[in-house]
């Protein structure tokens, strides 16, 4: 029966209804947190260096400041994910945005770098309430496919958009206000959210939901958390017994949480999903697609500012084509999508992340027009790769189980973000110091910060006299875009053989609506 939300479609086709004009007004009104959210990934890097001189915090402190955000979304969006199909996900997503302004009110007048750090891990948790209801309310308010996929591709341009505003809002409110500012953004964008939800977004949630385990939330944390801690600290400090201890640990917490999963009768997280190669297959070519994409941004923008040597906004403009194209492709790609198989599309979508890289290897002297380039090619691979790989998680999944399946697509998000990082970070921090070449006459200490990074080589250049500075920039920019041309060979390979297993995993996925279990 059709609702306020939806209309009949005519005839007597078996294809669930249509959204009605309400049903889209609620879109408009879920975009909010998830720009929130885009923006904030962003923004704080920015605030680093005037969060450092006004908090004075340990280069640990600092880490974590950075750090403990995503570790903490990571690890709860499986749990929040579950509980917001047993609860309800709109109270959910309206508990997580009242929760996220008050702590971010909170963060802004920080006294101390501990209490940053812990009002961080407090917006982590309230984050890991947002976007999966974000999602999982998409996939119930649009039951039609093609509607649906126009839903999760604007919903893909608002997180992509929130990205692109987060560098040029950053620089703007540090040019003029304190570092705190960059945390109140929260504020006049989740009051309308908290007025307009309970009128236009409709409450949601599994009709025969499981027991609540905290055993398996447990569970869910202790994988997450030193498995990706684990890899973050590979990309700082190196392959060390420590990092990969954790590492170790974290998946065999994974495994006996897997294995508690398929003892119940009500998990936590139906891991039996995984069983659907379209499921399985659209969560890792989402986890590429970022991989790829956080990756590419990695070595880049330090290029811009530290091998050009643009300003940190400048270089955020530079990026704005690219993540334009990722929006207008992902728009694009809802169009195209019941023309052409899924497969196709995000193979042909990680085919273009391909070629991003392949231009930035080709793009030997590292020039702005060939970097701008490479961006807008990769940025619509993402934008495509993004879209169809999302409506194939979730359209794979019953729409009962909707918070759960949106959880898992965002911890692949995070996965992804976390992986691109310390894989091609790692690769280019080792390329690095293999090429540079520090002169004779400087000590121990400037030897050693030199050879860790272009950013202390550049610092340390600065202390020394003119010959010598001048050698070692030379052999440091040189080394890095040494290790940058590897990296995107290491890139490109990858992306190729994403292409290849996005082909097969998911050829069976279909272009027509497919019934929805009401």
């Amino acid at each position: 029966m059709a609702n306020a939300f939806t209309t009949p479609m005519s005839g007597s086709s078996p294809a669930p209804a249509r959204a009605g004009i309400r049903a889209w007004i609620a879109l408009a009104v879920l975009m909010l947190p998830v720009l929130l959210v885009s923006v904030d990934n962003t923004v704080l890097s920015f605030a680093i260096p005037s969060i450092s001189l006004a908090l004075i915090p340990s280069a640990s402190e600092l880490l974590w400041i950075i750090d403990v955000y995503p570790l903490v979304l990571a690890a709860l969006l499986v749990p929040m994910g579950s509980l917001a199909d047993r609860f309800g996900r709109r109270r959910l997503l309206l508990i997580g945005s009242t929760g996220f302004a008050l702590v971010s009110i909170l963060a802004a007048f920080a006294p101390t770098a501990g209490a940053l750090i812990g009002y961080r891990a407090l917006l982590g948790l309230f984050g890991a309430m947002l976007m999966p209801s974000t999602l999982s309310l998409i996939r119930n308010l649009f039951l039609h496919q093609d509607q649906r996929r126009k839903a999760i591709a604007i919903w893909a341009a608002c997180f992509s958009g929130g990205a692109a505003l987060g560098p040029i809002v950053g620089g703007f409110l540090l040019e003029h206000f304190w570092w705190g500012s960059v945390f109140l953004l929260a504020v006049p964008v989740l009051i309308p959210l908290l007025i307009l939800a309970p009128i236009f977004v409709p409450e949601s949630k599994d009709p025969a939901p499981g027991r609540i385990d905290p055993l398996s939330i447990g569970l869910s944390l202790g994988a997450m958390v030193p498995t990706m801690f684990g890899i973050k600290e590979i990309a700082q400090t190196g392959l060390t017994f420590a990092n990969v201890a954790l590492i170790v640990l974290g998946l065999a917490l994974g495994t006996v949480f897997v294995r508690r999963q398929l003892s119940r009768k009500d998990p936590m997280l139906d891991v039996r999903l995984f069983k659907n190669p379209v499921f399985s297959g659209g969560v890792l070519a989402n986890l590429l697609a970022i991989f790829s994409l956080v990756g590419f941004l990695y070595f880049i923008t330090q290029h811009l500012q530290l091998v050009v040597g643009l300003s940190p906004t400048t270089a955020a403009f530079v990026l704005v084509p690219g993540l334009v194209v990722s929006i207008v492709s992902g728009l694009l790609a809802a169009s195209l999508a019941n023309r052409i198989k899924p497969s196709w599309m995000v193979a042909g979508g990680l085919l273009l992340n391909a070629l991003g890289f392949l231009i930035v290897f080709l793009n030997s002297d590292g020039s702005v027009a060939g970097i701008i380039a490479a961006f807008v090619v990769l940025g619509a691979g993402v934008g495509i790769a993004e879209t169809i790989s999302n409506d194939l998680i979730l359209s794979a999944a019953p729409p009962a189980k909707a918070g759960a399946a949106s959880a898992i697509s965002e911890t692949a998000y995070e996965v992804g973000s976390v992986l691109g990082t310390a894989i091609l970070g790692s690769i280019l921090a080792a390329s690095y110091r293999l090429n540079v070449v520090v002169p004779g006459g400087v000590s121990a200490a400037d030897q050693h910060t030199a050879s860790q990074t272009l950013g202390g080589a550049i610092d340390v250049a600065k202390t020394l006299p003119a010959e010598q500075g001048t050698a070692l920039l030379e052999s440091a920019k040189h080394a890095f875009d040494s290790g940058s041309g590897t990296v995107a060979m290491v890139g490109l390979v990858l992306m190729l053989g994403a292409a290849i297993m996005c082909l097969r995993s998911l050829r069976t996925a279909v272009n027509n609506p497919e019934p929805v279990d009401h």
